[in-house]
């Protein structure tokens, strides 16, 4: 059976909705960014969102991709670390829950925390309490958690951590593993934009970007930044929101569709949407047929709070799935 290890920031994501963006300013978070905060500006954030009702899951983006893999019945693992706290126990139960192969690292400090604003239009806004999630090293690295893993999911988050991401890529390229990488944030791409220009053309076997990354990273439009990427790995993909995505293998282009749904919060629609496009790869669809999927999932996520495909959802999702060419 084909697995799927993911390393990524272990967050818990708070989830709020805000009446307006006025909060934003108040708390200098621009809108639809991520922005990682100290202990100081996390203390604010979090007495401002105790004021709302929230919502408390796991989260981080390569742990959303992951825990939909495990979804759709693919064999899964993930990578990162947690604190011996609350937080960590929900995001070590939702492992558990989700049938994910732990590799988490445990230590006697604060566990990560996104605390997600959710504007009326859906768009989230991230405070990002990194806590020991940020300490994952290349120390906490061994061969053995490769072993026996097809794909190796990288969020990227986690290009600002240059040492890990090169041995991570390393192991997993010696585990024999294709290497997934996603971009992320545009505020990432753009802070780490020469060492992403840098391992892509060298590593990377798969890359995602949403059209704002693409566009920090490239200068260019989502089109011809899905062009450029396939020429250095072997399949691209650019999502462009409610206009749909790019995705292009060699010289094979094609464009998917969105789905119009009313959505609620946008939080993990790119990472569903990467969970869509895997599975259907690995079960031998066609681009287009793997883009139709991950857009289903993206589709079905938009139209809750947080990024976790309701399960009683799931039937007629693969109805939908086993319908698609």
């Amino acid at each position: 059976m084909t697995k799927v290890l993911g390393m990524g920031n272990a967050l818990v994501d708070v989830l709020a909705i805000i009446e307006n963006d006025k909060m934003l300013e108040l708390l200098e978070l621009p809108k639809g960014s991520m922005q990682l905060i100290d202990d100081k500006k996390f203390e604010i954030l979090t007495k401002e969102i105790n004021k709302l009702e929230t919502n408390i899951v796991s989260g981080g983006s390569a742990a959303n991709t992951i825990i939909g893999l495990g979804q759709l019945g693919i064999e899964t693992g993930f990578l990162g670390r947690i604190g011996k706290d609350s937080y960590g126990k929900v995001f070590r139960s939702d492992l558990s829950k989700y049938h994910v192969n732990s590799h988490l690292t445990e230590a006697d400090e604060a566990s990560g925390v996104a605390s997600t604003f959710i504007s009326k239009d859906g768009e989230r806004t991230f405070g990002t309490y990194l806590g020991t999630a940020a300490k994952l090293s290349a120390n906490d690295l061994q061969a053995d958690d490769f072993k026996g893993y097809k794909y190796f999911y990288i969020e990227g988050y986690l290009v600002q951590s240059h040492d890990l991401i090169r041995k991570a890529i390393i192991l997993a390229k010696e585990a024999g593993a294709k290497v997934i990488l996603d971009l992320a944030s545009y505020n990432v791409v753009e802070e780490n934009r020469d060492f992403l220009l840098e391992i892509i053309p060298k590593y990377a076997d798969i890359v995602f970007a949403n059209e704002e990354e693409a566009r920090s990273l490239l200068g260019v439009d989502p089109e011809e930044a899905v062009s450029i990427l396939a020429k250095s790995a072997e399949i691209a993909i650019v999502k462009m929101g409610s206009k749909g995505s790019w995705i292009q293998q060699g010289e094979e282009k094609v464009l998917v569709p969105a789905y119009s749904v009313n959505c609620v919060d946008t939080t993990g629609a790119g990472d569903l949407y990467a969970s869509g496009f895997i599975y259907g790869l690995i079960r031998g669809r066609s681009l287009a047929a793997s883009g139709q999927i991950g857009t289903t999932l993206a589709a079905r996520v938009i139209q809750y709070i947080g990024a976790k495909v309701h399960d009683d959802d799931w039937v007629e999702i693969f109805d939908t799935i086993k319908k698609m060419k």
